[in-house]
């Protein structure tokens, strides 16, 4: 499973949800979901995130495609800015 993000029509909020794997179990396996949210305060910086909250896969999936269905899009904008910021290392 992979990571996804979207964003908001006004692009002042972001979502994440990724791949929450229970690690206090004697065999970790992914069955739930982290959801982070935040706000981007300025196009050319990275997002403030402001928490997060682990739900099971079937109630992401629910909010995912409600987010979708009220207008929020798909964006690679951590991925983006990530690469951005370790390019400044090397």
């Amino acid at each position: 499973m992979e990571k996804f993000t979207l964003i908001n029509n006004d692009r002042s909020r972001i979502k994440v949800f990724e791949p929450f794997e229970d690690v206090s179990k004697p065999s970790p396996r992914i069955d739930a979901m982290m959801i982070s949210y935040g706000c981007v305060y300025k196009r050319s910086s990275k997002p403030v995130m402001k928490g997060s909250r682990v739900e099971t896969i079937e109630e992401a999936r629910k909010e995912y495609k409600q987010l979708l269905d009220e207008g929020w899009k798909k964006t690679s904008i951590l991925k983006y800015l990530d690469e951005e910021r370790l390019s400044d290392f090397y």
